[in-house]
């Protein structure tokens, strides 16, 4: 049955499945179809090339078509993470990421590990060693799921 479907479309199965991942990917956009898209298209390019070769049977066709895959869709994701890696603004919508390093002064006193510094026009809760209020502090870290710093002495 396979044969005779990959037989009657010829080469332009491979062409028709890499058109319908592409229009998958705008429609439901997640970079993930477009590589198996583009892998199609490989496949089905290099068809209209071999398509009378002996050893270009539907099975060496999908075998062909998956290894492309994997390999294109390894290829788009390194593409994709270096492309993301070289933000020119890493700390952007990370305001807690933002203070460290900063310099303060408690406004109020860290008791058991808590306490509050004052860094431009916010009032920061912030984590720390017990210390009263007035000393001067750096801040040392930001917890990533609540708007709170760690801070030391100076």
């Amino acid at each position: 049955m396979i044969d005779r479907i990959v037989l009657e479309l010829g080469p332009w199965n491979w062409m028709v499945l890499g058109f319908v991942l592409l229009v998958m990917e705008i429609i439901a956009p997640g970079v993930f179809m477009l590589w198996i898209g583009i892998a199609a298209l490989i496949i089905g390019a290099v068809s209209l090339l071999i398509w009378d070769a002996a050893v270009w049977t539907w099975q060496a066709q999908v075998l062909s078509f998956l290894v492309l895959a994997l390999v294109s869709a390894f290829v788009g994701r390194r593409i994709s993470i270096a492309r993301t890696a070289s933000d020119d603004q890493p700390l952007l919508n990370r305001r807690g990421a933002q203070m460290v390093g900063r310099m303060a002064t408690l406004s109020e006193p860290i008791k058991d590990g808590r306490g509050r510094i004052k860094l431009g026009d916010t009032l920061w809760r912030v984590s720390g060693p017990d210390l009263p209020a007035g000393t001067q502090v750096r801040v040392t870290g930001a917890a990533d799921t609540d708007l709170e710093l760690k801070v030391e002495q100076v």
